[in-house]
């Protein structure tokens, strides 16, 4: 699966991230993996319901920017909720 662009926006400024999609992540519970200037700053793991949560946070991104950047990418893969 190809990377994609994320932007996400808070208090006025506007961050830009790759997103990496891991399909067979056996050995490692990351499946996604976010990158700022070719740097990894942060990876994301679904829970039994596809909902994100931070797995590592190596570039110490703000909580608040990792939950938009949950939403953005939650939202880039709607296919995977079970509802």
């Amino acid at each position: 699966m190809e990377n994609y662009l994320v932007t996400v926006t808070l208090k006025k400024q506007t961050y830009q991230f790759e997103i990496g999609e891991y399909l067979h992540h056996q050995d490692e519970r990351c499946k996604f993996k976010v990158f700022e200037n070719g740097k990894m700053v942060a990876s994301f793991e679904p829970d039994a319901h596809q909902y994100l949560h931070v797995c590592q946070n190596p570039g110490n991104l703000d909580e608040r920017v990792l939950n938009l950047l949950a939403d953005k990418i939650e939202a880039h893969h709607p296919h995977q909720r079970n509802h």
